[in-house]
């Protein structure tokens, strides 16, 4: 099995654990949405859903051969064995995320688990733009949701331990 074709088929079953397993397959509505606004669980669905059909399609470009020959594939030199402990390496960093998530916050364990993501391509040289892309990210995410669309995220014991 070639990487390409590997890399799909782990990005079909990830998207698919995701949206068949880790997203409830009934979220009840809250009382104060309106009938007209979307689920509790539109978004995640969605996201796992665009992440299936990307996954089909990286599959079906590797298996109808790829990139044309004038333009080699670049790759970090993954082995496929690589490629599957990058695989079980995110399944744990989501597990985790889910474990830590009631004890410190979801400001904090996103921010962990945007960093361990960064981390799982592979990429070190940008040490700058990783810490701010951790950091600036998530804390950019829940000031969006927090003010624009009202959504509040849980705090976790450790923020309501100093006072947050």
């Amino acid at each position: 099995m070639t990487k390409p074709v590997l890399r799909g088929l782990l990005f079909i079953a990830f998207f698919t654990l995701c949206a068949f397993v880790l997203v409830p397959a009934y979220v009840p509505r809250p009382a104060f949405i309106p009938g007209f606004a979307p689920p509790p669980d539109m978004w995640p669905r969605a996201v796992s859903l665009v992440g299936i059909a990307l996954g089909v399609l990286a599959l079906v470009f590797a298996l109808r051969g790829g990139q044309p020959d004038e333009e080699p594939i670049k790759t970090d030199g993954s082995s496929a064995t690589q490629m599957g402990l990058r695989f079980l390496g995110i399944l744990v960093a989501f597990a985790m995320f889910l474990a830590v998530m009631p004890y410190v916050g979801f400001l904090l364990a996103t921010m962990l688990l945007t960093f361990t993501m960064v981390l799982m391509t592979g990429e070190r040289g940008y040490r700058i733009w990783i810490a701010l892309l951790a950091v600036a990210g998530p804390v950019l995410l829940l000031l969006f949701f927090n003010s624009a669309l009202g959504t509040q995220f849980p705090k976790g014991a450790l923020a309501k331990l100093l006072g947050f």
